[in-house]
């Protein structure tokens, strides 16, 4: 029986997939093991730059340099530990600001303000005063009066 989707010997290859890297554990000497965790321990690079250069993944790295540690400390040699320096802070400076203020634009003003909808926009002398839907009819007299003031 035939399938219509079938078709492995009939076509031309589609895709064809080439895997790069090693394919299997690698079998890493001892002195090798040793010269990337002392380089590691250098101070002069991340341990995330030193794994990347040898193609180690940082996870293996770092365990190699906890069974180095361990088996030191089984021998009674203590390894160098890095100075590490105190955090330190940046002094602040409040200067005063020189630069003038721009005058605000009253067309960029109007249109930040219009954020909300309003029920009733009064403009009057030049002020535009916009009154909300719950605003209650004393409020809106009080409002129109000072404005006419």
């Amino acid at each position: 029986m035939t399938m219509s989707c079938d078709d492995a010997g009939t076509s031309g290859v589609q895709r064809f997939e080439v895997f790069t890297g090693v394919g299997k554990r690698r079998d890493w000497p001892p002195e090798v093991k040793a010269s990337i965790v002392a380089e590691s321990y250098s101070g002069r690079e991340s341990v995330s730059a030193v794994a990347r250069r040898h193609s180690v993944s940082v996870s293996q790295l770092f365990t190699w340099r906890r069974l180095m540690r361990k088996q030191m400390e089984e021998r009674g040699i203590a390894l160098p530990v890095a100075s590490r320096q105190a955090p330190a802070f940046v002094p602040a400076v409040i200067a005063p600001d020189d630069t003038p203020e721009p005058a605000p634009d009253p067309v960029r003003s109007r249109r930040r303000r219009r954020a909300e909808p309003a029920a009733i926009e009064l403009e009057i002398g030049g002020a535009l005063v916009r009154i909300g839907s719950s605003a209650d009819a004393d409020t809106i007299t009080a409002v129109i009066t000072a404005l006419r003031a």
